[in-house]
């Protein structure tokens, strides 16, 4: 049966205590604030992993998410998360309203986020480049672009 490598996000740091007694369960390594940990789970699915994962863990972490680290061979990553009642609720109500699972509605629902998210990003940095190129010429800012990509940032860039 394989391993697969997931990654939990927490709702909040963890306190070194927490991480002990949780690594008694299972193996984890942790980032440097304790706030996202890794770990190898023995299942036939990715889903499957990720359920045993959260069952597994759920009462001495808090888990916000639990996703795949790497793509599967359709280039995905899973996202296992738990909705409060009220918002599974909600989401059952419009999945079926659209004909579909609450699964589907919602990896639509987020495939149509990010398409939007990456559209505003495209048209955000359309407009930055075109209002540089208003005080410089293309060849000056394209020196620029490559000079500032190739230094070590000073801080996490957005």
């Amino acid at each position: 049966m394989p391993h697969h490598a997931l990654e939990i996000l927490l709702t909040r740091p963890l306190a070194q205590a927490e991480l002990r007694d949780a690594a008694r369960t299972l193996p984890l390594a942790a980032n440097h604030d304790a706030t996202r940990l890794m770990t190898l789970v023995q299942a036939k699915t990715s889903h499957q992993a990720a359920r045993r994962l959260r069952h597994r863990l759920r009462a001495r972490l808090p888990i916000d998410v639990i996703t795949t680290h790497y793509p599967d061979t359709d280039h995905q990553v899973l996202l296992n998360v738990v909705f409060p009642a009220a918002v599974h609720a909600h989401l059952k109500n419009e999945a079926r309203r659209a004909h579909q699972s609450p699964e589907r509605f919602v990896k639509l629902a987020l495939h149509r986020a990010l398409a939007l998210h990456t559209d505003q990003e495209t048209d955000r940095l359309d407009h930055a480049v075109r209002e540089l190129l208003t005080h410089t010429t293309p060849a000056h800012l394209l020196s620029a672009v490559g000079h500032a990509l190739t230094r070590l940032p000073e801080r996490p860039m957005p």
